[in-house]
């Protein structure tokens, strides 16, 4: 710390160099912050990842790696510009700009991929709606593994179909066409209201559609809800490091001038 007052210049580099590690202490624990929550993300504690996988639209978690790997780096880096402030090198520095703005590029895609693929899947209910309809209860692989999501989702969320059980009626599906006894219903029994154990409370009720046992809220909210968390915690938390980073980053080159 007495370098800083040592400085020859007279320019108030040790008020720079007090503002640079407190600037590279919030990037470091930010970037260990970006890296914890993008672990949850890429953990997909509300298991909606197949809705987006089976469409292609998965890179909400692709981003989620890419910030992975960038918080990692930042907090590195934000430990390393600390050294580079107290060892007044010119050269530690250079090495500290050089590679921040390479994290800088790929922490900049991650939020961009990350935000751009989430409007596919919360910008209109019509997109998982299309793809439910065309894919539950197909013999695809793609349609077994969103059947299987699906019945979860509407099981543990007490929910029928993306806006509601008309959307079963409303338009022609999969599902409908593979209705071949008179005693199914027009929505899957997924839909059906249940009891603590998971049993359905009247199966018959279900099938003439009285509304006190089919589940009349649709998981849009649910689903929409959880890919709005996992963007928020890759792409406007990154988006707010990268806003602070970038500020470091000039006080950085400034400072590589004066010492």
């Amino acid at each position: 710390w007495h370098k800083f007052g040592a400085m020859a210049d007279g320019k108030g580099g040790s008020s720079v160099g007090a503002l640079l590690i407190f600037g590279n202490l919030i990037i470091l624990m930010a970037g260990l912050a970006l890296f914890a929550e993008t672990i949850w993300v890429n953990t997909d504690e509300f298991k909606v990842y197949t809705f987006l996988g089976v469409s292609g639209k998965d890179d909400v978690f692709a981003g989620a790696w890419i910030a992975i790997f960038c918080g990692f780096c930042f907090f590195l880096l934000g430990t390393f510009g600390i050294f580079a402030v107290l060892k007044q090198s010119r050269t530690m520095v250079m090495t500290y700009l050089i590679l921040m703005l390479i994290v800088y590029i790929f922490e900049t895609a991650s939020c961009i991929t990350s935000f751009t693929h989430r409007d596919y899947v919360v910008s209109n209910p019509n997109f998982l709606k299309k793809q439910m309809l065309q894919l539950y209860t197909s013999n695809t692989s793609q349609g077994i593994e969103l059947t299987e999501a699906w019945n979860r989702v509407m099981l543990e969320e007490q929910c029928c179909g993306v806006e509601g059980p008309m959307d079963w009626i409303s338009f022609s599906s999969t599902y409908q066409n593979s209705i071949s006894s008179p005693s199914q219903t027009s929505w899957p029994l997924y839909c059906c209201k249940r009891d603590k154990n998971f049993i359905m409370l009247s199966e018959l009720a279900c099938l003439i559609g009285h509304k006190d046992f089919v589940f009349s809220n649709g998981c849009w909210d649910f689903l929409s809800f959880s890919v709005n968390k996992y963007t928020w915690g890759v792409s406007w938390f990154g988006f707010a490091i990268l806003m602070w980073t970038f500020v470091v980053m000039c006080l950085k080159m400034y400072f590589y001038t004066i010492i």
